[in-house]
């Protein structure tokens, strides 16, 4: 039988009426003539309850005990959810992630998949087992401890899954309906998307939408997976939520098709360092080797064989980029001024695969800010991307007039 892969966040299955509603659903795809691949999250906030006690017991935790401890709340989920189906009649079991096994790299606590071996599920589908719930986020290592993925880790471990039984398609059952044009809670013009492209997806992923995270459409995107986003609140409706699919199953694109923001960005830039072959690798070599994810780039005009160099990073990793560079100045490594943060800007991004066959977006977008009198502090562009910096107080009033500007309330 042919396969579907369901995945059903923390809010879906927080209680256990939800839990019931999420394997009425997983009944009526059984009713289909799928097999269901469902993938669980643990109980809306059991997570952090977990880590909570973790931090509390051990602030010098291993890893190794984090993982088996926050990995719980998904197994719960998973007895649960198994248990709901089998009361519908709906013959169905829970696997862990070691059971399946969902094979992973031994980095605890941001592990990644390696393998997922389709044997001993498809073994039990071939004897009558309708619906495989799986426990999401968690994998085992080569040395057969439990490992979890990440933030996010779910979704990764529903796409994963639906790549590796190649599956009709992965439902990532949520809190919202789909993806929209723009957060609806900044503009109430925000329109849900009915499709959109891997490209765009990891762009919007990427630049602050929370929808999706960044590493499960990566995957998708790979695999060419067919994700549809939905929510698990609203009635059912075989054509509800966002396909976010392959360019090719786009009929029209519209040149923009999204507007993204990020709140928890700092702007960071080395006054006066020496302007020669190699000074962008000795800043942002051990940047990157300190775990600091630098984002935009500008480096100024040199004068007298100095420049300055700017970029952007997250609001939280500002003290650790100070330090980095504070170290490669001790070490001689670096010469610079003076180090100067601002911890008060936003990125605001527009995202369309349009954009790679017409031209003066970036034109038309930076005349609406203009025209706010919104300053732009840094510019970055990609072929179906352009993201700036500016002032964090502007944030809602450049989303709103870019949205209008780009008519995204309009169908496409």
């Amino acid at each position: 039988m042919p396969v579907l892969v369901m995945k059903f966040g923390g809010t879906s299955v927080a209680t256990l009426d939800r839990i019931k509603r999420a394997a009425k659903r997983v009944g009526r795809e059984v009713a289909n003539g799928f097999d269901v691949i469902v993938i669980v999250s643990a109980m809306s906030g059991k997570t952090n309850e977990l880590v909570g006690w973790v931090d509390e017991t051990s602030p010098l935790y291993d890893a190794r005990e984090y993982d088996a401890i926050v990995s719980s709340g998904e197994n719960i989920t998973a007895g649960l959810m198994a248990l709901t189906l089998q009361e519908m009649d709906i013959p169905a079991r829970s696997w862990q992630g070691w059971q399946v096994p969902l094979k992973t790299t031994s980095a605890h606590s941001a592990a990644r998949i390696e393998e997922i071996p389709t044997d001993n599920l498809n073994a039990k589908f071939g004897e009558g087992m309708r619906v495989a719930v799986v426990a999401g986020f968690q994998g085992v290592s080569p040395e057969g401890r439990i490992t979890t993925l990440g933030r996010g880790g779910s979704d990764t471990t529903a796409v994963a899954f639906a790549a590796a039984f190649e599956a009709e398609r992965c439902d990532i059952y949520t809190d919202v309906d789909g993806i929209y044009t723009t957060d609806p809670r900044i503009s109430d013009k925000a329109r849900k998307l009915d499709r959109i492209a891997f490209e765009e997806m990891l762009e919007l992923a990427s630049l602050g939408a929370k929808v999706l995270q960044t590493r499960s459409v990566e995957l998708a995107m790979r695999y060419k997976v067919k994700l549809r986003v939905l929510s698990s609140f609203e009635e059912y409706d075989p054509n509800a939520g966002t396909l976010v699919c392959d360019e090719e199953d786009i009929v029209e694109s519209n040149v923009v098709n999204g507007v993204a923001y990020s709140r928890d960005e700092a702007k960071m830039t080395l006054i006066s360092v020496a302007d020669r072959p190699g000074i962008a690798a000795a800043i942002f070599g051990p940047l990157a080797e300190g775990g600091v994810n630098v984002d935009m780039i500008v480096q100024n005009i040199s004068e007298d064989g100095r420049t300055d160099m700017t970029f952007s990073c997250p609001i939280d990793q500002v003290a650790r980029a100070e330090a980095v560079m504070n170290s490669s100045k001790t070490d001689g490594e670096l010469n610079f001024q003076e180090i100067i943060s601002d911890t008060d800007v936003a990125k605001v991004s527009v995202v369309g695969i349009g954009m790679r066959s017409q031209s003066g977006v970036a034109a038309k977008m930076f005349e609406v800010l203009s025209r706010e009198g919104i300053n732009l502090k840094v510019i970055a562009t990609s072929e179906i991307k352009i993201s700036v910096l500016i002032d964090r107080k502007y944030i809602e009033l450049a989303v709103q007039a870019l949205h209008d500007a780009f008519e995204l309330e309009k169908h496409g």
